[in-house]
């Protein structure tokens, strides 16, 4: 497995109005994007080409959503990237950007 090219700690993961995880794991490596528990387990994860990320229409600007196999489900990152060297996680447009470019989609 190569060096991820998204990776985000410290992530919530929701699905509806269900947390799965307070603490989880999102990262993109080799062509897939994979939702994870804090302790490492698969909540989720697909081909970067099925997956589609978004900001919600209403609410902050730390949320992201990402639709994966039928399933739609509510990431809270952070509102801004942490400082270099800051443990936390970066900001949902930073994730956003990070599916469409490793879907090939744009810049």
């Amino acid at each position: 497995m190569g060096e991820p090219e998204f990776r985000a700690t410290g992530v919530r993961i929701g699905k509806r109005l269900r947390s799965l995880t307070r603490a989880g794991q999102v990262r993109i490596s080799d062509g897939r994007l994979e939702l994870l528990t804090s302790y490492g387990s698969e909540i989720d994860s697909a081909p970067v080409q099925a997956v589609r990320a978004s900001k919600p229409w209403f609410g902050p600007d730390d949320r992201a959503t990402a639709d994966l196999n039928g399933h739609r489900y509510l990431l809270t990152l952070g509102e801004n990237d942490p400082t270099p060297g800051e443990p936390g996680p970066p900001a949902a447009r930073r994730f956003i950007e990070a599916v469409r470019r490793a879907a090939g989609r744009g810049d």
